[in-house]
């Protein structure tokens, strides 16, 4: 019986067999990574500044927006909660234009949606 070996006697060399490839493979695709991101350095940057540059122009936008909308319920019958609401929004919203030119996207992105969520609900109390 030389010819014949167990299922154990197979299974170990397998393994050490089947290790070695997934490192290899392993190198292989972290080598293919680091070519891949090496090119996309400069995509990245335009990336991230189109990114700062959209949290920015947003941010004044719902500034202006909440400003405006604040001086325009002053001036009306509506009761003071809702002029209130919509100036501190826009201050929210201005706070996230800073942030988002400081280049902290993620929490412009969670500020400006937080503005508009206090503007929006000084609307509802008119």
């Amino acid at each position: 019986m030389r010819g014949s070996t167990t299922e154990s006697d197979v299974e170990p060399a397998t393994k050490e067999a089947a290790e070695g490839l997934e490192a290899a493979g392993d190198a292989e695709e972290y080598a293919g990574a680091d070519e891949e991101y090496a090119g996309g350095a400069e995509d990245y940057v335009t990336d991230a500044r189109r990114a700062r540059w959209a949290a920015v122009g947003t941010g004044t936008l719902l500034t202006c927006a909440g400003l405006a909308a604040a001086l325009l319920r002053s001036a009306g019958a509506a009761p003071a909660l809702v002029p209130a609401a919509y100036a501190v929004g826009a201050a929210v919203c201005a706070f996230a234009a800073v942030l988002g030119a400081k280049g902290r996207t993620r929490r412009a992105l969670w500020s400006l949606i937080a503005g508009t969520m206090i503007m929006a609900l000084g609307d509802q109390f008119d």
